[in-house]
């Protein structure tokens, strides 16, 4: 069963809809929306703003993230804590769920206004999602100029980057979703939102399933992902 659901899951993601995606308790124990990127509309972002709550984040794969030469920020505050002592004593050495925050740098396209509009967040994440499907398959071009070109920072899309072996190194959305996306044969680029819930703390996982069963979308979990990853990564 475990099995057909991932496979559902991976056909909705080729069709631009929503899955809905829970880590592990333990962990998180949080459920994000998410989609591909290179799909999203202003209806995704609008979804994700008002039955998320959490994040609107983008979810790049390593090698797109590496192209584009987008860092890790935990890199640039040590590179700049000389200049600005601040950023060594923000260091995020004491995440209580992981050892390494994913976040990169946040961008906004350089076609939108203030860049929070679901008009403006929806062309941020689809135009990303697209220029990176274009750079993981030709790696010859400038693609840090390329990126340049159609995207400013700081923005209102944060991205968050894989680590280069997705589920071995680390075990959290942002890989789990890189993982559904490269077994659904896509470009590995997807927009997520947690969801969260009335009580001021996550929503509850059962109350996620709920709702994901009630729009017709398929919830999947970490291990089932992982199982599925181990299989198809051989």
């Amino acid at each position: 069963m475990m099995a057909d659901v991932i496979q559902r899951s991976l056909a909705d993601l080729r069709n631009g809809k929503f899955i809905f995606v829970f880590d592990a308790e333990g962990r998180e124990g949080e459920t994000d929306f998410m989609a591909l990127a290179s799909k999203a509309t202003p209806r995704h972002i609008r979804e994700m703003r008002v039955r998320g709550g959490g994040l609107i984040f983008l979810i790049v794969h390593h090698d797109a993230a590496e192209r584009f030469g987008l860092p890790f920020l935990t890199s640039l505050y040590d590179s700049g804590r000389r200049d600005f002592p601040v950023l060594g004593a923000l260091v995020p050495d004491d995440i209580p769920y992981d050892t390494k925050s994913s976040f990169s740098l946040s961008l906004n396209h350089r076609r939108t206004f203030t860049g929070i509009t679901d008009n403006d967040r929806a062309l941020t994440v689809r135009r990303f999602g697209e220029l990176a499907g274009e750079a993981m398959k030709n790696p010859r071009k400038d693609w840090v100029k390329a990126l340049g070109a159609e995207f400013r920072s700081p923005g209102h899309v944060p991205v968050c980057r894989s680590s280069p072996h997705p589920l071995r190194d680390r075990f959290g959305h942002t890989e789990l979703g890189t993982a559904l996306a490269m077994m659904a044969g896509e470009t590995p680029v997807l927009v997520g939102c947690e969801m969260m819930g009335g009580n001021g703390q996550a929503l509850a996982r059962g109350k996620a399933k709920v709702y994901a069963r009630a729009r017709g979308s398929q919830f999947v979990e970490g291990k089932g992902v992982m199982e599925a990853w181990r299989k198809w990564s051989v």
